[in-house]
């Protein structure tokens, strides 16, 4: 009977053991350290587009520092996330939380369109086609969330689709920091 060399077993055992920590590491990691970090928290939100949206009431650059915390909510109708989050915005625009909306490289129609599909829950909204507000603003695509409390200071960024869990784990929390009501 041929024996087996202890050696042979080193190279099984070490992938195991790594694929072992690759995936405790994946299902252990907490949600909220996967954001992207933003340069703007802290800071004066930076300026609005001009551009509206056929039929849609148009952003005022005044709304950004008006005494009351709001949203400012980057979407595109071509952008898939953004339909999965529109029923989370509808529902904080019902508690009266104000959101304003910024569609993100998109056809000003299809965009007005977007919204007549899914619901509009933006006080106002505005244009930005080419993606230069996106810059300023630091974003990396849509949907991304920024609060902004009553003062214009951005306090908080959410590079994610509001899902319910990003509602409870993050928005509501930020909502609280900024002062608004976060039932």
């Amino acid at each position: 009977m041929a024996r087996i060399s202890p050696f042979v077993l080193i190279p099984p055992v070490i992938f195991a053991a790594l694929a072992g920590l690759f995936a405790s590491a994946m299902y252990t990691r907490d949600a909220g350290q996967q954001q992207l970090p933003s340069a703007l928290v802290g800071q004066a939100a930076p300026t609005l587009p001009e551009g509206t949206l056929p039929g849609l009431p148009a952003l005022d650059p005044a709304v950004l520092a008006d005494g009351n915390v709001k949203l400012v909510n980057f979407f595109a109708s071509w952008c898939a996330p953004c339909r999965v989050e529109a029923p989370q915005l509808l529902a904080l625009a019902g508690e009266g939380i104000p959101i304003y909306g910024i569609a993100y490289k998109d056809d000003p129609a299809k965009a007005a369109g977007f919204l007549q599909d899914v619901g509009n829950p933006y006080e106002a909204t505005g244009t930005d086609p080419d993606g230069r507000t996106a810059v300023n603003w630091g974003i990396y695509g849509v949907p991304e969330t920024f609060v902004v409390d009553g003062d214009g200071k951005v306090v908080a960024r959410l590079a994610e689709p509001l899902t319910e869990d990003a509602l409870q784990r993050r928005l509501r929390p930020a909502l609280e920091a900024a002062g608004a009501s976060a039932n």
